[in-house]
């Protein structure tokens, strides 16, 4: 039978045919591409002809196509629907593509060919996009050793191979310890919780086929509702134990020595390349363009979230005593009183709004504001095959024509790894002939059961939000070449429309789109004003669980790392003078955004830096008047959503905003700083 990953997909506008194709499928299909695409690119390298932009660069652009297209699938099904082969490819296949990519980057012809034209480049008469994929693709090389001696590249083919090995080691590990632990609960250990928390859970026993009425796991889902409901406090510390010690449980599965090793390569492969630390290497193609930089930004909001935590500490301790608590305030108490601390101060309770954030209407509202904004509309295609039942795909067309396929995968489950993201089955360009996204945005919301609509906390539906913000980035790209596509640009700007989308969410209009799911009636206002009221009630726990997440990865990175994992990650949250009763949003052993590859690695401070940008950016439609303000909608939509990486992210942010970035509405976006301060 024919790989399905060669042969021509018959599915509308060519989407992935994911009836066809089997984990058995993967393993070959990369054997297959990796041996054309080592083909095309000796090819390229040894042209005898003078190299030009065209037979080198663009060249490079239209290699590998065949691996693109099965590295995409397989990516997302690695992290939204595995299972113990596909885990196995997974391993097996992690050093083959790293020693693949590694030798592309090392390949001295090659790198010799790209040299000749960046060097030329200002008199190669290349249109801006042009110079700046020249550009891009000649630091990528640089940055990937392309300069190094023969014994350095041998060094650092060794050292990014078993970088590629820890990565999926790490994140396999993780998800073991959210699938293999589950908490079979009593019905006095969920006492309190809301009738969704309580549906879930014992769905998840259902599921687990566990003789108990209830059940969590230590998946960020499954134990949000266990720490800000549950009035059983032993059973508020056993699910937090767990959720702060996925990875680092001393079994098969801890991640401690594999941090280690991944601390010290990349220290190690920063120095092959030239740079202080792994920090000043990865920031040195960033928007901060120091550690110096981003650690200011990090240390100037720290100082504000953690003087609020303080603040807010006191009366949590007191609501505890109050409550008949002996002994001090602990981590598993914060979320938990912070809730009855934010009913005293503004008699609001984020549950009151769950019966009006059914997850269906969120989603259409996210689609609503995009229509506002740009003029898409999504339009439902069951035709086209999902990877799993409940993965839904919708058209997405603008000004009569059709830009993309969009899929959404919300519900957690089995053999998905937590968190939410967005990611491609196909990137938009326009090299031979335009190329429409295929976007795909992944969350992790509790299931309901069966007949049942799935009701989000605020919190989640900001997360639908964001995760379209990314998606509509991908959407709306529209560039000539690959390299600069969509979210292809810098960390420290990725963030920005995911970030600047979620504002959203709260305008009157979007506001006005919910309605009680059982009712049918809008939001009171009464409700939503108490709501606007409360909305930084809890800034300063959120501020610290960030920031000092952000730091210890700064950190890591920064410096050599003495002691144990956990013995490092303690010296540091002692350097800041961390509350005790906050725990780190990621601790060290389950931070995937660092450990499980190395997008986010020195680079988690990005999210706050992309901040400064999205409550700057937001600021704009505010002044105006109007949420939808067309004139800076297109503004928004020219230079951030739709540029991709084809300029600098300074001068795009510039080009919408009409000045650079403005730190004072994060600091009012978060109450950390009084409005107009």
């Amino acid at each position: 039978m024919t790989n399905p990953f060669f042969s021509a997909w018959t599915t509308p506008y060519e989407a992935p045919p994911f009836d066809l194709i089997e984990t058995a499928d993967f393993k070959p299909a990369h054997l297959q591409a990796l041996e054309l695409h080592r083909a095309e690119i000796a090819t390229i390298g040894g042209n005898p002809a003078e190299p030009t932009f065209d037979n080198t660069v663009a060249a490079l652009e239209r290699s590998g196509r065949p691996l693109t297209r099965v590295q995409m699938v397989f990516g997302q099904l690695s992290s939204a629907a595995t299972n113990d082969e596909l885990q196995a490819v997974e391993r097996e296949l992690a050093v083959l593509v790293a020693r693949h990519w590694n030798s592309i980057f090392l390949d001295p012809k090659l790198f010799a060919r790209i040299d000749a034209l960046y060097q030329q480049r200002d008199t190669l008469g290349l249109d801006p996009e042009s110079l700046r994929v020249l550009e891009r693709y000649h630091l990528d090389f640089v940055r990937s050793g392309a300069r190094l001696t023969a014994a350095e590249r041998e060094r650092y083919t060794e050292i990014v191979e078993r970088l590629a090995t820890l990565g999926t080691q790490f994140g396999q590990n993780v998800l073991a310890d959210e699938q293999e632990t589950v908490f079979a609960l009593t019905e006095a250990e969920v006492a309190g919780l809301p009738e969704f928390a309580r549906a879930a859970a014992a769905e998840t026993a259902r599921d687990r086929k566990l003789n108990a009425p209830f059940a969590v796991t230590p998946s960020r889902s499954s134990v949000e509702p266990i720490l800000h409901f549950a009035t059983d406090r032993a059973t508020r510390e056993k699910i937090w134990r767990a959720f702060v010690k996925r990875g680092a449980n001393g079994n098969k599965n801890d991640n401690s020595k594999v941090i280690e090793e991944i601390v010290a390569l990349r220290a190690e492969q920063a120095k092959l390349l030239g740079y202080a630390s792994y920090a000043d290497y990865k920031l040195a193609d960033t928007m901060a363009g120091t550690p110096t930089a981003a650690r200011g930004l990090l240390e100037e909001v720290w100082a504000g979230g953690r003087s609020k935590a303080e603040a807010d500490r006191e009366a949590l301790q007191d609501l505890a005593l109050a409550d008949g608590q002996s002994g001090p305030l602990e981590a598993w108490d914060w979320r938990y009183y912070a809730e009855k601390l934010r009913l005293s101060r503004y008699d609001f309770d984020e549950n009151e709004l769950k019966p009006y954030l059914q997850l269906d209407k969120v989603v259409d509202a996210a689609f609503f504001v995009a229509e506002k904004l740009f003029g898409l509309t999504f339009a439902p295609r069951s035709d086209i095959p999902g990877y799993r039942p409940d993965v839904r795909v919708w058209e997405v067309t603008r000004n009569g024509k059709v830009i993309g396929l969009f899929y959404g995968d919300y519900f957690a489950r089995p053999g998905k790894r937590s968190g939410a993201w967005m990611t491609s089955f196909r990137d938009q360009h326009k090299l031979d002939g335009a190329q429409i996204p295929f976007i795909v945005n992944t969350c992790n919301f509790v299931k309901p059961p069966e007949g049942q609509p799935a009701l989000l906390s605020l919190d989640e539906a900001r997360t639908v939000f964001h995760e379209m913000g990314h998606g509509l980035h991908g959407l709306l790209s529209d560039v000539t070449y690959p390299r600069i596509s969509g979210t292809n640009v810098v960390r420290d700007f990725v963030e920005l429309p995911s970030q600047i989308y979620e504002h959203w969410l709260e305008e009157a209009p979007v506001l006005a789109r919910f309605t009680h799911f059982e009712t049918g009636e809008p939001i009171p206002e009464a409700l939503l004003e108490r709501m606007r009221a409360a909305r930084t009630a809890n800034s300063g726990f959120e501020t610290v669980e960030f920031v000092s997440s952000a730091i210890l990865d700064m950190d890591y990175h920064s410096q050599p790392m003495a002691g144990s994992v956990a013995d490092f990650e303690a010296s540091v949250l002692a350097s800041i003078d961390m509350p005790r009763e906050i725990a780190l949003r990621h601790a060290s052993a389950h931070f995937l955004h660092l450990f499980s590859g190395d997008g986010y690695a020195a680079g988690y401070y990005s999210y706050l830096w992309s901040e400064v940008l999205d409550a700057d950016g937001f600021r704009a439609f505010k002044d105006a008047g109007d949420p939808f303000d067309a004139a800076i909608a297109q503004r928004l939509h020219e230079f951030i959503y739709s540029a991709g990486g084809k300029r600098d992210f300074a001068e795009a942010y510039r080009l919408f905003r009409g000045r650079d970035p403005d730190v004072g509405p994060l600091l009012e976006d978060r109450g950390l700083v009084a409005a107009g301060n």
